[in-house]
């Protein structure tokens, strides 16, 4: 009966939401991929918000119902059901009679089963399509035979690209350059790695009193080079993520220079490689938002990478929708952590993996431990912690290690602004 209403419900704001669009046209900006959708997302939203009317999805709103709130600009009502019997109803007077609109919409789309992509294209026709990554083990596989199919259905957002529409990719991943070069539309690359139109390159992390407090990158394109400073967070994926909103920038006519600016007032949302301040003068990297193989690699290294600290600890939760290559995902990613941390903390069944990965690589097993629970691990770690350690936490969603982040962070009175899923929704579970 739940999925009946939710279908409905779907079908309802779906529909408003294509009459709105056929109303006002906004440019579309969509943005794909397996990793890193949501922090492109904002960057993105940053270089182009003082040089058109633009709006972007709220937070991670990348699903079938997700997109057609965004188009709508209405809220998601969570599981309050006159919540939602009010939106249906605004929804309806937005699509018909509102006047001012958006001239830009920059709308995240992600894919958790087979036909989520389909549906969307259906009616939603960027006029950008932005690839972040194709993996070689993508997330939600758990739904999909293989990669590959996952890997097609997210192919699909390319495939609706306008005639005069613009392809953004990143350059450094072999599957979407061979993408590229399949089109007829204009291609605008990104990398780390490789040159492209625009290639971030020099990153490092930078430190204030021995501390480490961001990261910054030489941003090059057409002969131009600016210095990109991301405070507040680390990983090379921002460098990724800021290439490629300079590069959204770029056609839209804000200039290198001017996204550098908009970039250095940008904060990454929460979650994702934030740097947060911890008991004991310890130093946090709060990527708790989710996490998957390729994530999860890019956070370790980032981890294995910051110097002048006492011990690196990294507390790992399950990555969930593996499937059958759940086990393998979860060993390499232990393997990783014996390289890269000094002490390993698992939260989850799943988890139980890389501690077997990490011992396996030479870790000792004084130096794991291992629990069920994000509250338990939490308050394990708040007595094992010393002055001057950094901590990395990551896991999938539904492991809700930001618990984890709560019980060792130094001003817990900030969690509600600081943390990701504070909502009530997720605090009443």
């Amino acid at each position: 009966m739940k999925n009946i209403l939710k279908n409905i419900v779907v079908a309802v704001l779906t529909a408003e939401a294509r009459v709105l669009l056929a109303r006002k046209r906004p440019k579309i900006i969509a943005i794909t991929g397996s990793v890193g959708k949501t922090s492109t997302k904002d960057a993105i939203y940053s270089v182009i918000k003082n040089s058109v009317r633009v709006r972007k999805s709220e937070k991670s709103f990348n699903s079938d119902i997700g997109v057609p709130l965004t188009v709508l600009g209405l809220p998601n009502s969570s599981s309050n059901m006159f919540g939602w019997i009010a939106n249906l109803f605004e929804g309806l007077i937005i699509a018909l009679f509102q006047k001012e609109y958006p001239d830009w919409l920059v709308l995240e789309i992600g894919v958790d089963r087979p036909g989520d992509m389909s549906a969307i294209v259906a009616w939603v026709k960027p006029d950008i399509v932005v690839l972040t990554r194709l993996p070689d083990m993508p997330v939600h596989v758990e739904y999909f035979g293989t990669p590959e199919e996952v890997v097609r259905e997210k192919l699909q957002l390319v495939s609706a690209l306008k005639p005069d529409g613009v392809f953004v990719y990143n350059h450094d991943d072999e599957r979407v350059r061979d993408v590229a070069t399949t089109l007829r539309q204009k291609v605008v690359g990104f990398s780390r790695y490789s040159l492209s139109d625009f290639t971030a390159s020099a990153d490092k992390i930078i430190y204030e009193n021995g501390r480490a407090v961001g990261i910054e990158c030489t941003l090059t394109h057409g002969g131009e080079a600016v210095v990109m400073r991301v405070e507040g967070s680390l990983g090379i994926q921002h460098a990724y993520n800021y290439a490629a909103a300079a590069a959204v920038g770029s056609l839209i006519g804000v200039g290198l220079s001017e996204a550098a600016t908009a970039l250095r007032e940008h904060v990454p949302p929460p979650g994702r490689m934030r740097l947060l301040s911890g008991l004991k003068d310890t130093l946090i990297i709060d990527d708790t938002y989710n996490s998957s193989p390729v994530a999860l690699a890019k956070a370790l290294q980032a981890l294995k990478e910051v110097k002048g600290v006492t011990r690196k600890i990294a507390v790992l939760g399950d990555m969930l929708e593996l499937g059958q290559f759940s086990v393998q995902a979860h060993q390499e990613a232990g393997a990783q952590v014996a390289e890269s941390a000094d002490i390993l903390i698992t939260v989850g069944v799943r988890a139980h993996s890389i501690a077997r990965g990490a011992l396996e690589r030479g870790m000792v097993s004084e130096q794991i431990f291992q629990y069920d629970d994000a509250y338990v691990a939490g308050n394990e770690l708040e007595m094992m912690l010393r002055e001057g350690d950094v901590v990395l936490v990551k896991g999938s969603q539904s492991m809700r290690l930001e618990r984890v982040v709560e019980e060792i962070m130094l001003n817990p009175e900030e969690a509600e602004t600081m943390l990701v899923r504070q909502e009530r929704e997720w605090k009443g579970r």
